[in-house]
């Protein structure tokens, strides 16, 4: 592995965005998909990203059982474990001796000491008085499930017999062939973010 394949798995460790980390790590724009499709593949910066990201759990003592059960709660939670939300009906005058009667809804939240409050990113109450609550994305952390499970694929492996090389007998196989590898790494690139820069 050469410096400048280092230094473009080290960027790789920081967001694991690799369009992002060889762009950080000096390579060109031009034609830097394939270079990237390229670099992901090679085995000596696979096993160098390995061994740093094993390294990294060591050091930190993070898991990634422990990753996983924190996206699962988030995923899995529900606003019913904070609030408690209804529609109450009443008097707001009275006209020649009859109640008017309107309707307001009435949110009730838990006491943080009663709850978990892992989930909450957000609180804030305006000075009108409107009552903001949110918690984390459940979208996102059910895609990051999913993507761990396997459910989820970011790209295509294109194999001939065996595992070996395709091969390509005639023009036409030769353009379906590179059609099917333009579509696996536009599939990639889509997944990585969908930028060159």
């Amino acid at each position: 592995m050469t410096d400048k394949q280092k230094h473009f798995a080290d960027e790789y460790l920081i967001d694991l965005n690799a369009t992002q980390a060889a762009t950080r790590a000096g390579y060109s724009p031009n034609g830097l998909n394939k270079r990237v499709t390229r670099m992901m593949s090679n085995d000596g910066i696979q096993e160098y990203i390995k061994s740093k990201m094993a390294e990294r759990s060591a050091r930190t003592e993070i898991t990634q059982d422990m990753v996983l059960k924190e996206l699962a709660h988030i995923a899995f939670d529900d606003i019913s474990n904070y609030l408690e939300f209804k529609t109450a009906e009443s008097v707001i005058e009275y006209k020649d001796g009859k109640p008017i009667i309107d309707y307001r809804t009435i949110i009730n939240m838990a006491d943080s000491k009663d709850i978990d409050t892992r989930n909450i990113s957000e609180i804030s109450q305006g000075p009108n008085g409107t009552f903001k609550f949110k918690l984390y994305c459940k979208d996102n952390a059910l895609v990051q499930i999913g993507k761990h499970l396997g459910m989820f694929t970011d790209k295509v492996e294109l194999t001939g017999k065996d595992g070996g090389v395709i091969e390509i007998d005639s023009p036409r196989e030769r353009i379906a062939s590179r059609m099917l590898i333009l579509a696996s790494r536009t599939a990639a690139h889509k997944a990585d973010g969908g930028s060159d820069k």
